[in-house]
């Protein structure tokens, strides 16, 4: 039976694992790449150009909402009645391409976990299916469940990871694995009970998460009991 350290500190023998959830954006391709950035700009020039909104409170606008609601879009739905569709459309307009390319390795990794495996993002589906297709992971995994898929709540809403465990097919919450690179969409996942795994460059490790690594390549390092048929936690 493996065993893997958890923040350095604690040692804990993980149950037999059957789901994975995978965030998308600066998870499964570096957040130093600048897409994130370019997207969060796309933001900002839809606030202001399509919504009208003064250019020197977007920013700050922006921020407040994503923080207070999980995600800009969010908020512009609640106060702005801003066209969903056209937002998408407009802030993932992005030749991907010039920000990440495909990863063969990252794909094989993949390929080899025995747990079902899905995307659960706060992005919609055209975007995550065009960012796996554009790092050659397309068919790695069951499926995205994105932004309409759990009726536009958002992580960190609590809501959205149990509607996220609904469409998995209903695992327990034990039985599930949660990446991320946000401490704050990690910490609902844990208090519900999935193992939660952070991807942060700097490698600082955080309360909210069980393992910290900086890639996502680096995942059989920190726990390998996912490639183990029976285990359990003790």
């Amino acid at each position: 039976m493996e065993t893997c350290e958890r923040q350095g500190t604690a040692i804990i023998r993980c149950m037999s694992y059957t789901t994975l959830f995978c965030d998308l954006d600066d998870t499964l391709y570096a957040s130093s790449n600048g897409l994130w950035e370019a997207i969060r700009g796309r933001m900002s020039q839809y606030m202001a150009e399509r919504l009208g909104l003064p250019a020197d409170q977007v920013p700050a606008l922006r921020r407040l909402y994503f923080e207070t609601y999980g995600t800009t879009l969010r908020g512009l739905q609640r106060y702005h009645n801003v066209d969903t569709d056209d937002y998408l459309a407009y802030v993932h307009d992005l030749p991907l391409d010039q920000y990440i390319q495909p990863a063969p390795r990252l794909r094989e990794l993949l390929l080899s976990l025995p747990q079902r495996r899905w995307i659960f993002t706060n992005a919609d589906a055209g975007h995550a299916g065009r960012v796996l297709a554009t790092l050659g992971l397309t068919g790695c995994f069951e499926g995205i469940i994105d932004v309409r898929a759990i009726e536009f709540a958002c992580k960190p809403e609590p809501i959205a990871y149990q509607r996220a465990l609904a469409l998995a097919g209903g695992p327990l919450p034990e039985q599930c694995v949660l990446v991320d690179d946000s401490p704050t969409n990690l910490a609902p996942a844990q208090e519900l009970g999935f193992t939660t795994v952070l991807v942060s460059q700097d490698g600082h490790a955080n309360p909210a998460a069980d393992f910290c690594l900086p890639e996502l390549l680096c995942l059989p390092e920190v726990l390998p009991a996912l490639w183990t048929v029976q285990n359990q936690r003790v």
